[in-house]
């Protein structure tokens, strides 16, 4: 692609993968427009939020190359799609991605509504790919089609992440670093002294820092306590604070001693948390399961329609690891998983993300319901 008469926004976070990015278009003799997007809670009080060393970082490595930066703020927006989202998702005791969402809504959805949509493309640090698609149509005026592929890293491939953006938002994404490895992009940003060349990648969902996951749900949907039970036995075994503060699949913080002990499912209707003991229980995994609602990459491109007895790979959670699995259509958008292997942790609400058997081309990925 020739990107010299594009007009191009970079989405700098404030992490040296972003920042990187920066540096590529500009090396390539470049000078895009830098972003912002304000996202984080304005609670200070209340919430150990990292945006104003974000921005600080951001500033730095904007003004080390001469581009301007610009604030996006998307807090509104996150707060009221994003974190509604989420927070709908976990009181029906699903387990929801809000970083999957934010990428559709957010990054590529609120920010191309406020500034984006002046812009050719939209660059981000993204660990992905992408490559033209053949399209069917006959018609000379159809846009150019993009599959989304992954990076030859396969610790920080993020196409699961962004499964759930629409083709006309991967038409504008460009990922300038997607072809490198993780250990290319810290010494390329050691090499140009990179203010946050050192700093450690971000982890947990995007908007709450340093805050704790449960406390931010005990924010809005407090405590509900009700029995832990033990799926094999029947025993009771304690009580749990709230369903929403599991996921299945889950060892670590159930407390309660004499384990190991697993999430293995939820019964909402009476409030019972079910659990199993032992290093490896087989109520832990699930080799067949469904999901709803699959959303395409690539919804032009009709060889990509989904069928049964397809074989494809497919993660449900962010993993380097890629599982193969056979399809059956059950029909009305349903999708049966059989996988090859065992899975542990499958819980409904997850997205399941689909790519091909080699697992270059993402597919694009739909909600477990089990």
């Amino acid at each position: 692609m020739n990107l010299k008469d594009k007009r191009i926004a970079v989405l700098l976070s404030g992490g040296v993968d972003s920042s990187v990015v920066l540096y590529e278009l500009v090396r390539q003799g470049l000078q895009p427009d830098c972003f912002y997007i304000k996202i984080g809670p304005e609670e200070k009080e209340e919430w150990d939020c990292s945006s104003e060393e974000d921005l600080e970082m951001a500033t730095a490595v904007s003004r080390k190359y001469g581009c301007k930066l610009e604030v996006v703020d998307c807090h509104k927006e996150y707060w009221d799609q994003v974190s509604a989202y989420t927070i709908n998702k976990v009181r029906a005791g699903l387990t929801p991605n809000p970083d999957v969402m934010c990428n559709r809504l957010i990054k590529f959805g609120a920010f191309d509504e406020k500034r984006g949509h002046d812009y050719d493309l939209i660059a981000t640090g993204h660990y992905a790919q992408t490559e033209e698609a053949m399209s069917d149509s006959p018609s000379p005026n159809t846009q150019q089609q993009k599959w989304l592929c992954t990076s030859p890293d396969p610790v920080k491939d993020q196409t699961d992440f962004l499964a759930q953006i629409y083709d006309w938002q991967l038409q504008k994404a460009l990922f300038p670093i997607g072809h490198m490895m993780k250990e290319e992009v810290r010494e390329i940003a050691e090499r140009e002294h990179l203010v946050n060349a050192k700093r450690k990648d971000s982890q947990g969902i995007c908007f709450l820092g340093k805050i704790n996951y449960n406390d931010y749900i005990r924010r809005f949907l407090g405590e509900m306590p009700g029995d832990v039970v033990e799926l094999e036995t029947g025993k009771k075994l304690g009580q749990h604070k709230g369903l929403w503060f599991h996921t299945i699949g889950q060892r670590h913080g159930l407390g309660f001693g004499g384990g190991p002990w697993f999430a293995v499912k939820k019964d909402m209707q009476r409030n019972v948390l079910y659990v199993s003991k032992g290093y490896d229980p087989q109520t832990a995994y699930k080799q067949d399961f469904m999901f709803k609602d699959f959303h395409s990459l690539i919804p032009a491109v009709t060889h990509q329609s989904l069928h049964t007895s397809q074989a494809v790979t497919f993660k449900i959670r962010h993993t380097p690891d890629f599982h193969r699995a056979i399809l059956e259509d059950k029909g009305d958008g349903v999708y049966m998983v059989h996988s090859e292997k065992p899975i542990h942790g499958v819980a409904p609400g997850q997205f399941c993300v689909l790519y091909d058997e080699a697992h270059h081309h993402c597919l694009g990925s739909g909600e477990i319901t089990l």
